[in-house]
């Protein structure tokens, strides 16, 4: 069984930074490719970043290259998301997630996430 616990999510005025954080336990969490997607009101969830299990690849959605870095502590089992040059359109509910497949390819299409945070809420005024 795993566990995800996002914190870090706030309101900040358009053109702030944030950083999310998603503690995991409950696996040896090393070995799992992990992802954050987003959902805002009357929208369905979307994808924002991943990073494979070694930290060496990372992949974005287009609304947010450059702007958008995940990162991960293996150590402290924690994927951070460090988002700069906040945006309103950025408002939504932020989630972390695992994939279930050890050691293997990162995937960006949300099927593929068996394990989910709670979320935490990120409001971006203008």
């Amino acid at each position: 069984q795993v566990q995800l616990a996002e914190s870090g999510g706030r309101s900040v005025q358009a053109g702030g930074s944030l950083r999310l954080s998603c503690a995991a336990s409950g696996r040896i969490f090393r070995r799992y490719n992990m992802a954050w997607f987003r959902q805002a009101p009357g929208k369905e969830r979307e994808f924002v970043a991943a990073i494979s299990w070694s930290g060496e690849n990372t992949y974005y959605a287009d609304s947010v290259k450059d702007r958008f870095t995940i990162s991960r502590d293996n150590l402290k089992n924690t994927v951070y998301l460090q988002m700069n040059s906040l945006k309103p359109e950025d408002t939504a509910v932020y989630y972390c997630a695992l994939d279930p497949a050890p050691n293997t390819v990162v995937r960006i299409i949300l099927s593929s996430y068996a394990y989910w945070g709670q979320g935490t809420q990120v409001t971006v005024s203008s």
